[in-house]
């Protein structure tokens, strides 16, 4: 057997290795294993590129290596729950930025042919898209700049010029295998990401997380074409395609298709922000005490958790696992509503309570848990907002209308933890804080739950 055969076993082994990594990122009880599988093929796949016949310029490898390694690991390893969909932003972004850049180098070693051009063109292409649509996502997500649809006089006009014009470079880099056109045409795809993020807002950020997730991986594999690498292509297939399909499974959880999540905004004739006529205004919430919330809880039968993005602000996962735990020792139920687009990512709220170590048993998806929900006596929001707005539901003129919600109005009791009456992050109000059934406790969530605690152990 030769090395270039070895190594290509060695890759197949590695791309296997990809593949039971992401059947083990289906489920929470399974993430950290796969996630180490897929680790660990990576890492035998970096080893075994060092083993490739004809391999040039090892130092500048090492060397990159070594940086992203001192950025990578001290960057995951220090960023805080809350910061999570903003890492993976920019680690998306990166990756399909590195895909257009090791195809524009490919492309300029030489007289490229047509199946390469045209690979080395769509990376470029796609993966200028994911960097500066990444960027900006990262952007709205890290608050340096607004959540809200951002629309810039006649886009329409301006996103369609810039179609054509990266149409015509490509016949162009196509046509001449001009490496300049290829560089004009990463900087056109450039601002062409930029344009297709800003118009997107509120809670439709993260179907745009796995739209970006997916380009990145179309853009590797188009890369692993150009370069005739088999194990990029199949590591790219399998992340432009479980992107795609949570892309879609994204789109179903709002409840509209993906061409009104990505160009809403752009094709809105007037503005709906708002959740009712008033937006609140000239009306009151009843608030109570942690004593009388207390009491609620502890002598109830079925409490359903709502988790939200407040909740991981807070940092306060392990302490609404150990108010779960206690309600259990007085014979309450006790289960979590997992919305699929709660938080700031897909899965945001999965990862936050699997942190706690809360049993995987208890979660209990969207449709699970909402015929549940008129036989429940409290529920208990932490931090949730849009994803619990009855709008979605029963107001056309709402942006968010039409998204699938936790029906937690039905509930029998409701009580609400937040800060302030600031509006979720798509920016509207919300009529279920205005409900006479619904107790609200404003304050830091994680101080709120420890006070919680101690009182229904005196309740």
């Amino acid at each position: 057997m030769s090395r270039v055969q070895a190594i290509e076993l060695v890759y197949l082994f590695c791309a296997v290795c990809f593949i039971v990594a992401l059947k083990g990122l289906s489920s929470p009880r399974s993430a950290r294993l796969g996630n180490i599988i897929g680790a660990v093929g990576m890492t035998v796949a970096v080893g075994a590129t060092f083993a490739t016949p004809g391999l040039h310029r090892i130092g500048l490898i090492v060397v990159a290596l070594v940086i992203g390694t001192a950025v990578g690991v001290p960057a995951a390893r220090a960023v805080k729950m809350t910061a999570v969909p903003q890492m993976v932003a920019a680690f998306n972004g990166v990756g399909g930025g590195a895909a257009a850049l090791v195809s524009l180098a490919e492309f300029d070693r030489g007289h490229a042919s047509f199946g390469t051009a045209a690979a080395v063109l769509f990376s470029t292409l796609v993966g200028a898209v994911s960097f500066t649509g990444s960027a900006i996502t990262f952007a709205k997500l890290q608050e340096l700049m607004t959540g809200r649809p951002i629309v810039l006089p006649r886009q329409r006009e301006i996103n369609a010029a810039l179609a054509v014009t990266a149409l015509a470079l490509v016949v162009w880099g196509l046509s001449d295998r001009s490496v300049t056109a290829a560089v004009l045409l990463a900087l056109v795809a450039g601002v062409l990401g930029v344009l297709f993020v800003l118009p997107v807002g509120g809670a439709d950020v993260p179907v745009v997380i796995s739209l970006l997730n997916s380009f990145t991986g179309l853009a590797v594999a188009a890369t692993g074409a150009a370069l005739r690498t088999t194990l990029l292509i199949v590591a790219g297939t399998l992340v432009g395609a479980s992107g795609t399909l949570l892309t879609r499974m994204m789109s179903q959880a709002m409840g509209r298709p993906l061409s009104s999540t990505l160009f809403g905004a752009l094709t809105a004739t007037a503005s709906a922000a708002a959740a009712g006529p008033d937006d609140g205004a000239d009306r009151s919430v009843r608030t109570g005490t942690v004593d009388d919330v207390a009491v609620l809880l502890a002598y109830a039968h079925r409490v359903v958790v709502v988790p939200g993005y407040g909740l991981a602000v807070a940092q306060a996962q392990h302490t609404i696992r150990e108010l779960a735990d206690l309600l259990e020792s007085r014979g309450v139920e006790v289960v979590y509503g997992i919305h699929p687009v709660a938080g700031r990512m897909p899965g945001h709220m999965n990862v936050l309570l699997a942190e706690a170590n809360v049993p995987y048993e208890q979660l209990r998806e969207m449709d699970d848990v909402n015929p549940q929900f008129p036989l429940t006596d409290v529920v208990l929001v932490v931090g949730a907002n849009d994803v619990v707005n009855p709008a979605a539901r029963d107001s056309p003129g709402s942006p968010i209308y039409g998204m699938p919600i936790l029906n937690v109005d039905e509930a029998k009791a409701v009580v609400f933890l937040k800060r302030s009456m600031r509006p979720g992050f798509a920016g509207i109000d919300n009529a279920l804080l205005y409900d006479p059934k619904t107790t609200m406790l404003f304050g830091d969530a994680k101080d709120t739950l420890t006070s919680l605690v101690s009182a229904v152990k005196t309740a």
